[in-house]
């Protein structure tokens, strides 16, 4: 079983910068992609920005340029550089770590994050 943990949440400016972390633990597979997703109220769970071991990146098109995703593969942990924040981020962001090949899926319990005047 895989474990993940986010920090770095919490209530921000518009304008504000924020950066997530998310360590994994347990039963951590070989080879594996991690990243955020986030989840508005009343809106569905959207890909943020992910990245491979290799590092490959996939971001959303409403967050480039503004987030940085990031990954340190000796400590198993995944950032997300979050800069120039709108009220519009207000969301609960999740991590997440897809084993590649099964794609098999494991999810953080969420963090926070409130941007706000």
């Amino acid at each position: 079983q895989v474990q993940l943990v986010e920090s770095g949440g919490g209530l921000v400016q518009p304008g504000g910068s924020l950066r997530l972390s998310c360590a994994a633990s347990g039963s951590i597979p070989s080879i594996y992609a991690m990243g955020w997703y986030r989840q508005a109220p009343g809106k569905q769970r959207e890909l943020v920005a992910d990245m491979t071991r290799g590092g490959s990146t996939n971001y959303a098109d409403s967050v480039k340029g503004q987030f940085t995703v990031s990954r340190d593969n000796i400590k198993n942990t995944v950032y997300l550089q979050m800069n120039s924040l709108k009220p519009e981020d207000t969301a609960v962001y999740y991590c997440n770590l897809k084993k590649l090949v099964t794609l098999k899926d494991y999810w953080g319990q969420g963090t926070q994050v409130t941007v706000s005047s």
